[in-house]
């Protein structure tokens, strides 16, 4: 009976050191994201999601909410940014109903951009048209 909760107690504790790093190396990967969008860098944006999606199994809908640059979310940075490659990309890249979400603050997306009268941005015709 010890040798079987010393084996469960192991496995525990390898399960968990195991998702520590990997959820470190995530967070490093994903570390310059925020410069890659205002950057619009359309290409390295796509490398950078196919890479966490090949190595840790996770689509952008899985990462987007616990992402924050500057204290704002992907999207909306790439709006601020005027980052029309980047932000049409992620736009595209998320499910109509994280897009209709309330984000941190409570607004929806659309709200938001409303808000900051950028109704007039070519990336806010993209939402609108995806929503």
């Amino acid at each position: 009976m010890l040798k079987i909760v010393k084996t469960a107690t192991a496995i525990a504790i390898a399960c968990c050191t195991t998702f520590s790093s990997a959820h470190a190396d995530v967070v490093e990967d994903l570390q310059n994201i925020c410069t890659i969008v205002k950057a619009d860098d359309k290409g390295e944006l796509r490398k950078k999601m196919k890479k966490v999606e090949s190595d840790y199994r996770l689509k952008l809908q899985d990462y987007y909410t616990g992402i924050s640059c500057e204290g704002e979310s992907l999207i909306r940075i790439a709006f601020l940014n005027n980052a029309l490659e980047t932000g049409e990309l992620m736009i595209k890249k998320m499910p109509k109903s994280l897009l209709n979400a309330p984000e941190s603050d409570g607004k929806t997306l659309r709200a938001w951009v409303s808000e900051r009268q950028l109704m007039g941005s070519p990336i806010a015709v993209v939402l609108n048209e995806r929503i």
